[in-house]
């Protein structure tokens, strides 16, 4: 996401999100957030049909991955910031639990599966699966740098 989107997301000036990324430089790692080249500014406003005549950025725009969007949720200071980042917090805790939970079941199922020896092996099998995430290939985001 942009930072002029982000900005309007958490409620506050692009300049403020924007000095807030520059005083915590540390916590916006290359792959956290990146500058837009000149080339993708470009066609960025060709296709928006931004004006850049007057007014406008004197700077390239700052593109934020989603783990750039989740830290800015904790450098910035507006209410809406604030509540974004304790709801980031409370979905790890969620997370966290769910993961432990799975591993409890999954040692529960070992157990049995010792148990019961091999009578019921494909109903084990069937509940391994079950436990498995879905493998869908995860789809890459930001800009390709380069040529096409």
């Amino acid at each position: 996401m942009l930072d002029s989107d982000l900005a309007a997301l958490y409620g506050v000036d692009t300049r403020v999100l924007n000095q807030a990324v520059r005083r915590n430089r540390a916590r916006f790692p290359a792959d956290f957030m990146f500058r837009l080249s000149d080339r993708e500014a470009a066609v960025l406003r060709s296709q928006s049909v931004i004006s850049n005549i007057r007014g406008g950025r004197r700077h390239q725009p700052y593109a934020f991955t989603e783990q750039g969007v989740a830290m800015l949720s904790s450098v910035l200071r507006s209410p809406k910031a604030i509540a974004v980042n304790i709801e980031i917090m409370r979905a790890f805790v969620q997370l966290r639990r769910l993961l432990e939970s799975n591993a409890e079941l999954a040692c529960k199922l070992q157990e049995l599966e010792r148990r019961y020896d091999g009578q019921f092996r494909v109903v084990f099998d069937a509940i391994r699966e079950l436990m498995l995430p879905p493998s869908r290939p995860r789809r890459a985001i930001g800009f390709r740098s380069g040529t096409r």
